[in-house]
């Protein structure tokens, strides 16, 4: 079984205006330009009154490596969408309001294609391959994969809290 590191865990959370389609088509585009790929394992939306809360997983994935693999499990709620009239520019603006919350978990994945589960050897050989061969590779992968992480958290932050100030 491939070996499942976590090394990154953290959320972010902000009450105010943004549109949440362009804020989700930006979460998107940047997972997208970084290299992943994005499989959307969640969608669901619970309509209450005139807000509705959405639930929505994904997982990123980039392959670094044939033995190393990036993982990025976020998981967002949006609670009490609701459309927002604001003015800019003296001119009205439909954008939405809302609490958004986004928690991202960094994986390093270590065999992801079980190459060396074959045999109990092999496994022992893969023991002493990741701790004194590679050690300083995983060590560099697991920085860089924690970097990325915290980008995405900042560059989601940032997204929030300019669309707020905007409108």
């Amino acid at each position: 079984m491939a070996e499942k590191d976590t090394i990154f865990s953290a959320k972010i959370k902000q009450v105010g205006l943004a549109n949440f389609k362009d804020f989700y088509s930006f979460a998107y585009d940047w997972l997208v330009g970084e290299g992943y790929d994005i499989t959307e394992k969640k969608y669901s939306e619970k309509v209450g009154g005139d807000s509705k809360d959405i639930d929505i997983e994904w997982d990123a994935v980039r392959k670094i490596s044939d033995y190393f693999k990036f993982v990025m499990n976020i998981t967002w709620q949006i609670l009490g969408l609701k459309d927002a009239e604001v003015v800019k520019d003296n001119k009205k603006i439909i954008t939405n309001k809302a609490s958004f919350e986004i928690k991202v978990k960094g994986i390093l994945n270590k065999d992801y294609e079980n190459k060396w589960e074959d045999h109990p050897f092999w496994k022992f050989l893969r023991g002493v391959y990741d701790r004194y061969i590679i050690r300083t590779r995983v060590t560099e992968y697991e920085n860089k994969l924690f970097r990325e992480c915290d980008e995405f958290l900042s560059q989601c932050k940032a997204f929030l809290a300019i669309e707020g100030k905007r409108t």
